[in-house]
């Protein structure tokens, strides 16, 4: 067989079931293997689409989503994708090439991207957004990097990994008996979990059974490391809160009777609080990063009064933002399940103060019969379809911090929002991909700006004979920049006919300008065996980050997001 037919062989190996990508240049030579094997293709209208695809599959399923294409796109508009696994820890490999042309490659052809004069240099914009990448020049080389890149993309904490195809290395014949060898492929991809010592997770036990006030924040290292059962054990075991990141929502079910909702500049006043009061932190998967720390707000998260256990993957993120009483280094699911094991408490604060802060899952206008629709009662009226089994993607801007506030999670894994790098035209294609692999409904959730950016999504969905729901909060403007910077240029959008679109892509389309057309529609649609994309005319004056910024935010001046 030649170098190709060897690289879908290892796919097949591996239990890839789907590629997401789109043909050209030199990884034709691999489009044209896949045609004729167990591994399905996904092609969706461009290289950005597809990587975002990828990427959710990763995020979903644990195991790498695959990205394929040429070079020249894949380091482009296929870098969103990448981007959003980098920052948000989702296993993903990248198999592209550089567009070589042998002896041409001196004088600037077309589309080469190996680095020469004349020419881009793809292996930097891969260095800039993977975690490892590789650019084998032989066949041997270029069957065992990957291999290598299936295994780094989960061990440890997971990433997008890269292999860069070389032209003659993916036609030329592969030969098994070289040195050094290929081994085989499941044996070669094989990783270990990591666990934290005896002593740490000691000394955690001790801090969280003295606490009076247990708060646990739980990260995206949770979906990460599928440790929602262990979640939940530890906080049972210590009768202990649970707050989440904006990437840890839905790690335990909001409606849990410890759960206290999501922390953050835009995230809920009640949880904001539960954390401040907290004598003991269990930071489990999480950075810390500005946002979810109300930008550090000094009575937020008080190191010096507040015992702080962090539990990561990466030793380099435990004690990073906040210095750390007792550090957990392992997989979220071997650390909690050891905590787990190692002690218990029980307190009279944690499920009064956790049910006290889920208050702020609703508001009165939640319940508002306004038309436009209040952004508040859209939420509510998709939270109503929402089931344990249904799977909601968020985009970027206004509609993910609505979402986060007023989407109470019934169940975990139910809830992935754009947050890794934040882009926008996220929540679309995330679905299409989630569609893919679960028998719940999906709901994409995303503004008129974001969802226009990767609408021809609806049409891979057709395509693909899955049926997403796309909610369109339309408010036809860039809502949050509108709102948050006042007078500025580009900001109005024409009001684009959404219904029309979609049909045109082969889906239905439904426009509601009320509630009760937006309850009708989401009944409708989900109980569809086609596509729908429903766009929701919202009130355009209801200001998100006037209506939910945290105190703890405006104590520090609101800082631009």
């Amino acid at each position: 067989m030649d170098t190709s037919e060897r690289l879908v062989e290892s796919l097949e190996n591996l239990g890839v079931e789907r590629v997401f990508g789109y043909p050209g240049g030199r990884a034709i030579e691999l489009f044209e293997g896949l045609r004729e094997s167990s591994v399905d293709v996904v092609r969706p209208r461009d290289e950005r689409e597809a990587s975002v695809m990828a990427e959710m599959h990763g995020r979903l399923t644990g195991s790498p989503g695959v990205l394929t294409g040429q070079g020249p796109w894949i380091g482009s508009l296929g870098s969103i994708g990448q981007m959003e696994a980098r920052l948000g820890s989702s296993p993903m490999v990248t198999i592209t090439e550089a567009s070589e042309r042998g002896n041409y490659s001196t004088v600037a052809p077309y589309q080469q991207s190996r680095g020469d004069y004349g020419g881009l240099e793809l292996p930097k914009i891969l260095d800039a957004v993977t975690k490892e990448h590789w650019f084998p020049r032989s066949p041997t080389e270029t069957v065992r990097s990957l291999q290598l890149a299936f295994k780094h993309a989960v061990a440890g904490r997971p990433g997008p990994t890269a292999v860069v195809l070389d032209g003659d290395a993916v036609t030329e014949e592969f030969d098994g008996d070289t040195l050094p060898p290929v081994w085989n492929d499941e044996r070669q991809t094989r990783t270990w979990e990591s666990r934290p010592t005896a002593t740490d997770v000691a000394r955690a036990a001790e801090a969280l059974e003295a606490a009076e006030r247990p708060v646990i924040v739980a990260g995206n290292g949770v979906h990460a490391a599928d440790a929602y059962d262990e979640l939940a054990a530890v906080a049972e075991a210590y009768d202990a809160a649970v707050a989440t990141s904006y990437l840890g929502k839905s790690t335990i079910a909001e409606t849990h009777p410890l759960a206290a909702g999501v922390i953050g500049s835009f995230g809920h006043e009640g949880a904001n609080q539960v954390v401040s009061e907290a004598d003991a932190l269990l930071v489990v998967g999480c950075r810390l990063n500005p946002m979810d720390t109300n930008w550090q707000a000094p009575e937020f998260i008080r190191p010096d009064e507040q015992t702080i256990v962090h539990a990561d993957i990466d030793s380099r993120n435990a004690g990073w933002v906040y210095p750390a009483d007792v550090g957990l280094i392992g997989d979220a699911a071997e650390s909690l399940g050891a905590l787990a094991d190692a002690g218990e408490a029980s307190n009279d604060w944690a499920s009064d103060r956790a049910e006290r802060a889920r208050e702020s899952f609703t508001a009165p206008e939640c319940e508002s019969d306004a038309s436009p629709i209040l952004p508040q009662r859209a939420v509510k009226e998709i939270e109503r379809v929402v089931d344990e089994d249904t799977v909601v993607t968020a985009d970027s801007g206004n509609n993910r911090f609505w979402l986060l506030n007023y989407l109470q999670a019934p169940a975990t894994g139910t809830y992935y929002g754009s947050g890794g790098v934040g882009a926008m035209g996220w929540a679309a294609p995330a679905a299409v991909s989630a569609a893919l692999e679960t028998d719940g409904d999906v709901i994409a959730v995303a503004g008129d700006g974001g969802f226009a950016m990767t609408m021809t999504s609806v049409e891979t969905a057709v395509q693909q004979g899955v049926a997403p729901t796309f909610v369109v909060l339309n408010d036809t403007s860039l809502g949050m920049v509108r709102q948050m910077e006042g007078d500025v240029a580009g900001v109005e959008f024409h009001d684009t006919d959404f219904v029309a679109a979609a049909r045109a892509f082969g889906a239905d389309g439904i426009r509601a300008t009320t509630p009760a057309d937006l309850r009708d529609a989401l009944d409708e649609a989900t109980g569809s065996e086609t596509a729908t994309v429903i766009d929701a005319r919202i009130d355009r004056e209801q200001d998100m980050a006037d209506t939910l910024q945290s105190s703890f935010y405006a104590s520090v001046g609101g800082l631009h997001e």
